[in-house]
């Protein structure tokens, strides 16, 4: 049959108005046996979006979607049609726009009068709409499904009646119960130790009256496991108000609820400034409020490697004495053991355990404690500053939620600890000195004036010591500040062996340091303070050498010194200073004639300041003479102060206070250069003066820029280098060390001489001077005074006569005063001498006088630049 092109809306043969209403609700089309369309009315051709025309050539085929039009499907289901057998259902149809259209279709095959299938004819309604719908809520309700199988969130549905109906499968992995393997009744089906009775009692009622209730509590699992859980739980209701339904949703907040509780328990004590025990106390309670089964510990470790408990409210007193003070190591407890490895340590029997001291099972183990785990507190370096422990009363289980537990406490304990470093760090730069670790002048300062208090409310006497250590700035200029730094921890740590457990030291500054020993008589102040000049005596290895320091101390005695910690401490001062004026390593009672005694050095210490700026010191001349021609040797320079409102200040009283006062460098450079000076006006005026000697202080060779400063002075003021002596003390050997030799080293390079003054008094030893690099040495007037009575003294000074040839040195013997002993050393073989037998220092002018009285002629000058034994005058001999 051909095809009908025409598609009339009613064909001519549709017998009546229903045949039309049928063709305006469904849609109906015919095709031949090889799918070609034969006739479709006017709905299947707006359902599948074509006009007749275009419509004309189509194939079956044509309107299904072409993978399904080349499957096996479609070919299987055309072959049904074929077989004569009717096909209906749902099907899916391709629009000419490229969209689709969902219809419920019955395909019927039409036979020929000879039975031969040559038409199927189609007859379909459009649920596109609903199929749509359908879709959607199998999309969502996959989704759903998605959400609720594969979240790790539990989701439990229960019922009115608190049975549950259903669990996901992240209920089953978070918990590893089954919905029918549910051991509790309720809306969660789990057991819940910390909620009572009461509390469910109160969750049901709430769900009941249609109420959403979240609540967190802790959890049990199938195999024992804790849970923190935020819990989630909705009503279903329905329309008579019946609970029919619960609904909820469950998550694992166990480590955010293990800092949560923890850490506001904790940081809530630190906030309030709480000390560290009991912000740890805290975490300990807290901790066994959340785990009643385990009594938690933490202790720290002290810089010694050290257990010391810091909070375990459950365990006994005898138990944290034991181990207060205990030294960590591979077997000692589990806390020991810990902290020894930086790692967890379970012993899961204590009284079988080896590596548990006896002490502590017989302790434990009455108490019922089984087994302990111990987690080490670490740092932010990663290093063991403490230990966190749980002890069981049964079989020790740390579980993850026990894991958690520990972690989260062993970070806050750490914060703690570590804050608390920090508080003492700040506290300890704050209020004690670094360097030797005692109190500084604030915190002595509060010490003392709580003491003094308390001695005055008890009408009790107190005392209170000024040290100063002897010559400290020579142990700095000669060896150093390294060593003076260990020096001064040195006396830190005698004086903490040796005062009582009442009694306090603290350091001012420098080498100044103060005790105060309450509740102490005069007698016993006396008697601690010789221990103490006592125990400063005894060497000790600074600097690789072996040394013994000395020091001067001044007490004052509360109340009668004074009745302040100020005026204590200026009284126990100028006490001090009376005892170093005594000879050092001298103790001295602060008496009331010594503060004006103080007061007159201050402005005496003040005087020689504006002097020496305004330089009114004055060099005096003392000449050397060479005994068996009586010519000129040279001249030794000088210091005095004349005209002060002291009067003349000897050299006795301004050189010790110019060290005391530090101002000793700036006098040996005024020194330095008046005699250069004075040396070259000398020489100018036809005065062939040979040379000139001053004296320098042991430290001014501590100085670098001596040798540069030296040949300044001599370039200023026209000088050769041989025309200079320098002359030092024996005490030099005191600050022998290598910078020293090279200082005077670089002087002897210039040229200039070095003689060593008073030589034989101290430190004589042939190895120093072998050292150092000395031209001539002068002997002491010790030995000279001895030499008409004495034989050990004619003895002494013939022996260093031989040792002064025996290394080429010259020897000038000082303090010459009579003519016996002036004929001892010339018999002797001692060539140069100056002293009173000649005359005693002079001014400058003075001298020139003198020499001309005395006919005194000049040796060879050392330059070679004057004339030799130029006479001055011949009217006079040289007296004796």
């Amino acid at each position: 049959m051909a095809p009908d092109r025409g598609f009339p809306s009613v064909h001519p043969s549709s017998p009546t108005a229903l045949l039309a209403a049928l063709h305006q609700t469904m849609a109906m089309a015919e095709f031949l046996a090889d799918g070609s369309l034969v006739i479709a009315n006017p709905r299947y051709l707006e359902l599948l979006g074509y006009t007749a025309e275009a419509a004309a050539l189509l194939t079956h085929e044509d309107f299904c979607d072409p993978a399904f039009a080349r499957s096996t499907a479609y070919r299987s289901f055309w072959a049904t049609l074929m077989s004569g057998q009717p096909v209906s259902g749902v099907c899916e149809r391709r629009r000419r726009d490229g969209g689709t259209c969902w219809l419920q279709a019955t395909y019927s095959p039409l036979r020929s009068a000879q039975g031969e299938i040559i038409r199927v004819l189609v007859v379909a309604t459009d649920i596109t709409q609903q199929r749509l719908r359908q879709m959607a809520l199998l999309e969502h309700t996959r989704r759903l499904s998605l959400v609720a199988d594969t979240t790790d969130t539990a989701v439990v549905i229960g019922s009115g009646g608190w049975r549950i109906e259903h669990v996901n499968p992240g209920f089953t992995r978070l918990f590893g119960w089954r919905a029918d393997e549910l051991p509790y009744p309720g809306p969660l089906g789990l057991p819940a130790p910390h909620v009572s009775p009461t509390q469910w009692d109160a969750v049901r009622a709430e769900l009941k009256a249609g109420r959403p209730v979240r609540h967190e509590d802790i959890l049990v699992g199938k195999n024992g496991q804790r849970y923190w859980v935020n819990a989630m739980t909705n009503p279903v209701i329905d329309e008579s108000g019946q609970l029919i339904n619960t609904v909820s949703v469950l998550t694992d907040v166990t480590q955010t609820k293990m800092y949560e509780v923890l850490q506001h328990r904790a940081l809530e004590a630190m906030a309030r400034e709480q000390p560290l025990t009991q912000v740890l106390d805290t975490v300990c309670r807290e901790v066994e409020r959340i785990v009643p089964e385990i009594t938690a510990s933490i202790l720290s470790l002290d810089e010694h490697g050290c257990l010391q408990p810091l909070a375990a409210p459950g365990l006994p007193e005898s138990y944290l004495i034991a181990v207060r003070g205990l030294a960590i190591g591979p077997a000692v407890g589990a806390c020991g053991t810990a902290a020894y490895r930086n790692a967890p340590v379970l012993s899961r029997d204590i009284a079988t355990d080896p590596s548990w001291p006896a002490d502590f099972r017989a302790i434990l183990v009455p108490l019922g404690f089984v087994a302990c785990w111990s987690t080490p507190i670490r740092s932010s370096e990663g290093g063991v500053v403490g230990t966190f422990a749980f002890y069981f009363r049964d079989d020790a289980r740390p579980d993850t939620f026990l894991r958690k537990i520990v972690n989260a406490c062993a970070h806050l304990c750490g914060l703690a600890l570590e804050r608390e470093r920090q508080r003492v760090r700040i506290r300890q730069l704050a209020f004690y000195d670094t360097l030797t670790g005692l109190p500084n002048r604030s915190l002595l300062f509060a010490q003392a004036d709580q003491a003094v208090r308390a001695a005055r409310h008890a009408n009790d006497s107190l005392a209170v010591l000024f040290l100063d250590l002897d010559r400290f700035k020579q142990v700095n200029d000669s060896l150093g500040h390294p060593a003076g730094d260990a020096l001064l921890r040195t006396v830190a740590t005698r004086l903490g062996e040796l005062l009582g457990a009442a009694d306090f030291a603290g350091r001012l500054s420098g080498d100044e340091f103060v005790i105060v020993l309450p509740q102490r008589t005069a007698p016993q102040a006396e008697a601690i303070a010789a221990r103490i000049v006592a125990l400063l005596g005894e060497p000790s290895a600074i600097a690789g050498i072996s040394l013994a320091c000395s020091g001067s101390i001044g007490i004052a005695m509360f109340p009668t010194d004074g009745e302040d910690m100020e005026t204590l401490l200026q009284s126990a001062d100028m006490a001090m200073y009376q005892a170093k004026s005594a000879g050092r390593g001298q103790v001295a009672f602060f008496s009331p004639g010594m503060n004006e005694a103080a007061q007159e050095r201050l402005a005496l210490e003040t005087a020689l300041r504006e002097a020496l700026a305004q330089r009114t010191l004055e060099l005096h001349y003392q000449p050397q003479i060479l005994m068996d021609a009586g010519t000129l040797h040279g001249v030794e320079a000088l210091a005095r102060w004349p005209r002060s409102r002291w009067g003349n200040v000897p050299p006795s009283r301004f050189i010790p206070l110019a060290e005391d006062a530090g101002i000793m460098g700036a006098l040996s450079a005024w020194v330095l250069d008046e005699a250069c000076r004075q040396l070259a006006a000398w020489r100018a005026d036809g005065l062939a003066v040979p040379a000139m000697s001053i004296n320098l202080s042991p430290t001014s060779f501590q100085d670098l820029d001596l040798p540069a400063s030296i040949r300044n002075a001599l370039t200023r003021h026209g000088l050769q280098a041989a025309d200079l002596t320098l002359e030092i003390t024996e005490g030099i050997m005191l600050n022998a060390n290598a910078s020293t030799l090279r200082t005077m080293a670089e002087i002897r390079a210039l040229g200039v001489q070095l003689s060593m003054d008073d030589f034989g008094t101290g430190y004589s030893s042939l190895s120093y001077l072998r050292r150092l690099p000395v031209n001539e040495l002068k002997l002491d007037r010790s030995f000279v005074a001895e030499l008409e009575q004495d034989a050990t003294a004619r003895t002494l000074s013939a022996g260093i006569l031989g040792l002064a040839h025996s290394l080429g040195l010259k020897l000038v013997a000082e303090g010459v005063e009579t003519p016996a002993q002036r004929r001892v050393l010339q018999s002797q073989g001692y060539a140069v001498a100056q002293g009173a037998i000649y005359t005693m220092p002079l001014p400058a002018a003075a001298l020139v006088a003198w020499l001309q009285a005395h006919g005194v002629c000049m040796a060879p000058m050392r330059t070679g630049r004057a004339s030799a034994r130029t006479a001055l005058s011949s009217d006079h001999g040289l007296p004796g």
